[in-house]
């Protein structure tokens, strides 16, 4: 009798044990790959379930295995918020520490003098400004933004991002990319896949010379501005470390070299934390 009891309490028990809701483990919101850091650009895997992403008040493309991209402006405030709306009506949000840079700056004892622009200038620059706005608005299915960028040419640096002159107490336009020293006619390549959507291969802009620009999907695109001889064309798909152009000092420069800059949507982002240090020694 009491080996009966004790049978019927252990199969009870076992019963029991079985039919407990089993809780998983839950798994980490957001995944983030990289520094949140002023001009910088990071790779994340969104919430299984996501089905809109935001970074405060911009809206973050996801692709279907939930990865995506956001960068930081080279002037972000300090905190930025990522925010999911999921499929089941729940938000997931995550504050981010957007870490300061030491920008180089270069004060001088002047005031800061308005270059004079003529009308002349000012008429040929307008659609020059309006190709460049609708380049940038374009959307494609390039994946290069999922790549690690390589440079599109080694060399010294001989400009760096956000470099920013500062006359009297009050700041001039900062460096909007990285500068890298060559001769005319030495090769550029395109640091990640991407697709061509400006090339002012016919006509130099007035102060960017032959402008090539390259979309990487995801709202992440690279300028090459100064070149010398343009390569590929409107629409072209290029791969990572294909020939794209050639160094040259097209436009207003002052001497042979190449200037890349990068911009998410609208953020402008430093090209050597996508790149990573420049190659040494090659």
């Amino acid at each position: 009798m009491r080996l009966a009891a004790l049978a019927l309490v252990v199969s009870l028990a076992g019963a029991a044990t079985a039919q407990a809701p089993v809780r998983p483990v839950a798994a980490p919101d957001f995944r983030l790959s990289g520094q949140a850091v002023q001009g910088g650009a990071l790779l994340g895997n969104a919430p299984a379930g996501t089905v809109t992403l935001r970074l405060d008040d911009q809206p973050v493309p996801v692709d279907g295995d939930g990865r995506f991209l956001i960068a930081f402006d080279r002037d972000a405030a300090p905190t930025a918020s990522l925010s999911a709306r999921l499929a089941d009506g729940r938000t997931v949000a995550q504050s981010l520490a957007v870490a300061p840079r030491a920008w180089r700056l270069e004060h001088i004892n002047a005031p800061l003098r308005p270059g004079k622009s003529s009308e002349a200038f000012l008429a040929r620059r307008k659609p020059e400004l309006a190709a460049i706005a609708a380049a940038r608005a374009q959307s494609t299915d390039a994946q290069g933004w999922r790549q690690r960028f390589i440079w599109p040419r080694i060399g010294r640096i001989s400009g760096f991002f956000g470099a920013q002159r500062v006359y009297q107490g009050k700041p001039g336009a900062y460096h909007g990319g990285v500068d890298i020293a060559g001769a005319t006619g030495e090769p550029v390549r395109a640091p990640a896949d991407g697709v061509v959507i400006l090339a002012a291969s016919d006509k130099p802009f007035t102060l960017e010379g032959h402008l090539l620009m390259i979309d990487h999907g995801h709202g992440l695109n690279s300028a090459f501005l100064h070149l010398s001889q343009i390569d590929v064309k409107l629409g072209d798909h290029v791969a990572q470390g294909q020939r794209i152009g050639a160094i040259g000092s097209t436009g207003r420069a002052t001497g042979p070299h190449l200037h890349w800059g990068m911009k998410w949507n609208d953020s402008r982002i430093d090209p050597l934390l996508v790149a990573g240090p420049m190659p040494q020694g090659l």
